[in-house]
C-alpha cells in the first residue's frame, strides 16, 4: 500500500509517499527506510521500484521530493545540497513518528547524487543506523572534472563564474540544458531518456548555479564519521556518469564496518532495471537485513 503525504523541512512543505509492507500487522512496528533520488531525479522516477523490494523484505518505506522538484514546495529545480541534507534529516522525522514505525531503527538509500547526499546525512545524524549509497560520487569537483575534456573543463568554471557574478548583483541564475551539466554518458543515456520521457517532474532545463553547488559539495571529507554505523557502496564498474573510482574514495576514507560492490560491467543508468537492478537490490537487502532487521 503506498500513501501520500507532506510534510516540512525548514519551513517549506515537501510531498513524500509512504509505502506499507503487505504482512504488517495491526500495533506492529517495523524498521524504516528513506529513499533519496539524485540530482535531477524525482521521487516517482525509479525509487517505487527500490520500495517495493524494501517492503517485500519487511521495511516501512518512504521518498519524497526534495524542495522544488516534483510536488514539493521551495525555489524550483535547485541542487542546494545542504538543504537537501536538511530535507532527509525531516524526512527521517517524519518517518519516524509513523505508528508504524520503530524511531530506533531508521536507515537511508541513496542513489547517484542521493548517495552523496545520504552519506553526508548519515555522518551527521545518528538517527542513521544504517547507510546504503548507489553508483555515487565522492568529492563533487573532482567528479564534474572527471568526466569532461581541459576545454569542456575551462569552459564550465568560466560559464559558473559569470552566473556567480550575475547572482550577486540580480539575484538570479542563468539557465541551461540539463545536458550541459550533467554530461550525458552515450553507453546508458537512452535508458535514461526513457524513463525520464514518462515523467512529467522530469525536467531538461537546469539553473547554472547547480555548478557552484556541485564543486562545493564532497561527501568523502565526512564519510568517515559514519562509523561504527554500517555503509554500503555500490558501483557500476562501467559507470561513465560517475566513475566506479569516485564511488572507491568514499569507501577507502570510511570506517567499518562497510562494504564495497562493484558490478561488472554496469552502466550508471543501467542499476535501476534489470538484471543490475536486482542485484543492487539483492546487496542492498542483505545490508539492511544484516544491520537493520525489518522486524
Amino acid at each position: 500500500m503506498k500513501k501520500n503525504i507532506s510534510f516540512y523541512s525548514e519551513g517549506v512543505k515537501l510531498d513524500g509517499d509512504i509505502y506499507y509492507p503487505d504482512d504488517l500487522k495491526d500495533g506492529e512496528q517495523r524498521a524504516g527506510v528513506v529513499l533519496c533520488h539524485g540530482y535531477t531525479g524525482v521521487k516517482d522516477l525509479y525509487l517505487p521500484d527500490n520500495a517495493r523490494v524494501l517492503n517485500e523484505a519487511g521495511y516501512m518505506v518512504m521518498t519524497f521530493d526534495y524542495k522544488g522538484w516534483g510536488e514539493s514546495e521551495g525555489a524550483r529545480t535547485r541542487l542546494a545540497p545542504y538543504s537537501r541534507v536538511a530535507d532527509v534529516q525531516a524526512a527521517m522525522t517524519f518517518l519516524g513518528i509513523q505508528p508504524e514505525v520503530d524511531e530506533d531503527r531508521l536507515g537511508i538509500y541513496g542513489t547517484s547524487y542521493g548517495c552523496a547526499t545520504v552519506v553526508w546525512v548519515a555522518a551527521h545524524d545518528e538517527r542513521v543506523k544504517c547507510t546504503v549509497g548507489v553508483v555515487g560520487m565522492g568529492h563533487g569537483g573532482r567528479w564534474m572534472r572527471s568526466v569532461r575534456r581541459p576545454d569542456e573543463w575551462v569552459d564550465l568554471l568560466e560559464m559558473s563564474k559569470k552566473d556567480r557574478e550575475q547572482r550577486v548583483v540580480s539575484g538570479k541564475s542563468g539557465m541551461a540544458e540539463r545536458d550541459e551539466i550533467l554530461l550525458p554518458d552515450r553507453q546508458s543515456a537512452a535508458l535514461a531518456s526513457a524513463a525520464r520521457a514518462n515523467n512529467p517532474n522530469a525536467l531538461s532545463e537546469l539553473p547554472l548555479e547547480y555548478i557552484d553547488e556541485t564543486l562545493q559539495f564532497h561527501p568523502e571529507w565526512v564519510v568517515d564519521k559514519i562509523s561504527p554505523r554500517p555503509l554500503l557502496l555500490v558501483a557500476g564498474g562501467d559507470d561513465r556518469l560517475v566513475p566506479p573510482e569516485d564511488c572507491q574514495s568514499l569507501f577507502d576514507k570510511a570506517g567499518e564496518p562497510k562494504k564495497m560492490v562493484t558490478l561488472p560491467g554496469v552502466g550508471h543508468y543501467e542499476v535501476y532495471v534489470p538484471p543490475a537492478f536486482d542485484d543492487v537490490m539483492k546487496e542492498t537487502v542483505a545490508w539492511f537485513e544484516e544491520y537493520l532487521p525489518a522486524r
